[in-house]
């Protein structure tokens, strides 16, 4: 006879507010298609009237939707048993989908602002793998907090090697307002700044109104020679990017927290409006990698992001960054934070690295040179068959491009390194937005040796270290042929000894071994 299920074991439902919630959501949108669905249906019939239409239809939708989510409410059952976690959803076509316990890899909480005024929380269970059709995950939309809590607990209760060591328990870092005038030096400015001229504009011919903000617009600047003119909306563009940034980044960071639990769990909460609670496994860590926005890195900053198996982008929350573990802060926070989530006394990633060789930066600057000429000369061949206009402003491209890229191209090369300390292997490249990876040598499981002809020539090679965390390959770029080489042989004894054995002297365009 089978025993009866535990309490644990036992088939539960989502909290019941659910229809609450919807109900609200419905309102507001109702709320937000209303105002301007009065005015549009008023040219033609009285307002009582059409006010009268949009309420009906408000309250229809309201009444329908939160009908429909009252249904799947009562449909919906979730169970976490002791081998697997299943949930059981819909009405005609029933639903049944179950994870197994052991590969549950994350258990993620996120409650918007009307979710957290209620204590709900919407839980994503999931095992990391890219699946596609959300095979893989399971999400409980909502539960009490109190409930997300329990499951996350539950669910993530492992012990690893690193638990009996206390010491790096606890809080890791926390937010310091400071951190905030990192938010307009990022790329994210120029776009805000675009999407909100964009906005006006949109907006503006929804009213039928356009053509007079472009007027009100031309007659600011009637007395305003061009150039001006330009300087001074593209600084109110930046102006309303900075504020979209600053905005953006109260949102995501606010009340940020990254903490270890008992049991070797790296947990960051944080978010204004949208609370989120990520959690990342320590026995899924296989390194961290520190990213320095050109912007960022001006100001002596970086971010520092996780290197993990099982990672996967929630596609509903564009900007999760559920690898994140640290915000762009100060260099020397970066660092002890990323050591600390190493559990090594000093940051791998602030390690000296080899250079590489001068075949790299020759690379670097021709490239620089052919990209910053072929504008030129397209603009050049244009100006000779059509006007002489834009022959002066190749020219002027030419002044700028050229020194540009040089100088680009001359920081890029500064930038790459790659060195070997202690477990781990490191990597460095990137100008615009250098990136520097601290590797775990058990978590490489290939290489990838790759040399095109012109590489060849000038004797130099790229190297790429597969593994299943993070981005799944990290490239050093341009490493002398034998350095190269002598590196990667000695990061991972063993796994490239065959292969270069087999290659020797090294003759082909490209080869790899992997395990």
């Amino acid at each position: 006879m089978t025993p009866p299920p535990t309490p644990a074991e036992e088939w539960r439902r989502l909290d019941r507010r659910t229809v609450l919630v919807t109900a609200a959501v419905l309102a507001g949108v109702a709320g937000g298609a209303g105002l301007p669905t009065v005015l549009g249906l008023a040219g033609s019939m009285p307002l009582w009237q059409a006010l009268g239409w949009v309420l009906a239809g408000a309250a229809l939708l309201i009444a329908g939707g939160s009908a429909a989510d009252y249904v799947r409410w009562r449909r919906t059952r979730y169970r976490i048993g002791a081998e697997r976690a299943e949930l059981h959803t819909g009405l005609l076509l029933v639903k049944r989908r179950s994870l197994a316990r052991e590969r549950i890899r994350s258990v993620d909480l996120t409650a918007n602002l009307l979710l957290r005024v209620l204590g709900l929380v919407k839980v994503r269970i999931g095992t990391g793998e890219n699946t596609g059709g959300g095979e893989s995950t399971l999400e409980l939309d909502p539960v009490s907090r109190a409930e997300g809590e329990r499951l996350r607990r539950e669910l993530l209760d492992r012990r690893v090697p690193h638990a009996e060591d206390s010491r790096h328990d606890g809080a890791l870092a926390a937010l310091d307002p400071r951190w905030i005038r990192y938010a307009p030096v990022s790329f994210l400015v120029p776009l805000f700044g675009g999407a909100a001229a964009g906005v006006v504009m949109q907006v503006s011919q929804w009213f039928g109104a356009q053509g007079e903000v472009i007027e009100w617009v031309g007659d600011r600047f009637r007395d305003t020679s061009l150039l001006w003119t330009v300087v001074a909306l593209v600084l109110l563009a930046a102006l309303a990017g900075t504020v979209g940034a600053l905005g953006l980044w109260v949102e995501m960071w606010w009340n940020y927290r990254l903490e270890r639990e008992p049991g070797g769990t790296l947990r960051v909460r944080r978010g204004l409006f949208t609370g989120r609670s990520i959690s990342i496994e320590e026995r899924r860590l296989r390194g961290v990698e520190l990213v320095e926005p050109l912007g960022v890195r001006v100001c002596r900053a970086a971010r520092v992001d996780a290197v993990a198996t099982g990672l996967v982008k929630d596609d509903d929350d564009k900007h999760a960054a559920h690898k994140t573990l640290l915000p762009p802060a100060p260099r020397a926070v970066a660092d002890r934070v990323a050591a600390q989530v190493l559990r090594e006394p000093e940051a791998p990633t602030g390690a000296p690295l080899t250079a590489h060789p001068r075949a790299a930066r020759t690379r670097r600057l021709r490239w620089a040179l052919w990209t910053a000429l072929t504008p030129v000369a397209v603009l050049a061949v244009l100006g000779a068959a059509l006007t002489p206009v834009l022959l002066y402003v190749a020219a002027v491209c030419a002044l700028v491009l050229i020194p540009l890229g040089a100088l680009l191209a001359l920081d890029a090369y500064r930038n790459l390194g790659h060195g070997l300390t202690g477990d781990y292997l490191v990597t460095r490249s990137g100008t615009l937005r250098r990136t520097t990876v601290a590797l775990q040598r058990g978590g490489v499981i290939g290489w990838t040796v790759g040399q095109s002809v012109f590489q060849r020539r000038a004797g130099v090679l790229t190297l790429t270290a597969t593994t299943a965390a993070g981005a799944g390959a990290y490239d050093v770029y341009d490493a002398a042929e034998s350095e190269g080489l002598t590196f990667a042989a000695e990061a991972v004894p063993g796994l490239l000894a065959p292969f270069l054995e087999r290659t020797r002297p090294f003759p082909t365009t490209s080869g790899e071994c992997r395990s």
